[in-house]
């Protein structure tokens, strides 16, 4: 398989297994904090695509709004699967070029923590239904198996990256 098709397909795949990890994740979230399957990405999307900003109306049940629970979950896979393809790029930078296998390193854990972040900033008046610990859990959930999926697929990944550890 050539290298920029093998790269677009283990990013395609890493971004898929990075959202629908999340997704699940929020699924249980919101199954044992006994408010429904779907509160929390209905709550998202009624705030990204209708501007919910009172955190007052978390205290009510909401009702699901099937379009808007479509339309958040098509933009969280969006961005799931760029970042992914983003990912698997820096990745094959560091198998063209292994003395910047450091800085790769670096833009993936800057990467990370801005994106938990940014989520964190733009989720904070939904904060007592969306606690900050549960935007990393979810995060870190999907970096680890969309990581082991690339681990899988490229030998010789872990090994070049486990000296950068010690």
């Amino acid at each position: 398989m050539a290298p920029a098709s093998r790269t677009m397909r283990d990013g395609l795949v890493a971004g898929l297994i990075a959202y629908a990890s999340v997704a699940v994740f929020y699924i249980a979230f919101d199954l044992l904090a006994s408010r429904g399957m779907l509160y929390t990405v209905n709550l998202l999307g009624e705030a990204v695509f209708k501007g919910l900003r009172d955190p007052g109306v978390l205290q009510y049940p909401l009702q699901p709004d099937m379009t808007v629970i479509f339309w958040y979950n098509g933009l969280h896979l969006l961005i799931a699967l760029a970042i992914g393809l983003i990912v698997t790029g820096l990745v094959d930078q560091t198998e063209r070029h292994p003395s910047q296998t450091r800085l790769v390193m670096l833009t993936i854990v800057a990467g990370f923590i801005v994106t938990v972040i940014a989520v964190g900033l733009l989720t904070s008046p939904m904060r007592p239904v969306l606690p900050w610990w549960s935007i990393v859990v979810a995060n870190i959930l999907a970096s680890l198996l969309a990581g082991a999926y690339l681990v899988l697929k490229r030998p010789g990944l872990l090994q070049r990256l486990i000296p950068l550890v010690g």
